[in-house]
């Protein structure tokens, strides 16, 4: 999928991050979470944080990172 796509399923992949991260208490960690779920969705051979952060236009490499490595939520539910 390339950006114009992801931008134009923007809305609709709103309403799927709300449902998935609902459980997550914090609202800038579910904004990383659909910021994760668009870099995954992006082309692009290499699905690392860094690689991901550099094709997103609102990608920030740490915030990321911390969110998959750091955020203190649980997984389960999610």
């Amino acid at each position: 999928m390339d950006r114009h796509e992801v931008n134009r399923l923007r809305a609709s992949l709103g309403l799927f991050v709300a449902d998935v991260f609902a459980s997550v208490p914090r609202r800038d960690q579910r904004a990383r979470g659909e910021c994760y779920l668009r870099g995954l969705m992006l082309d692009g051979r290499r699905k690392s944080i860094q690689p991901m952060a550099e094709r997103l236009p609102d990608g920030n490499m740490q915030a990321l990172q911390q969110f998959v490595n750091q955020s203190p939520w649980d997984p389960l539910p999610v």
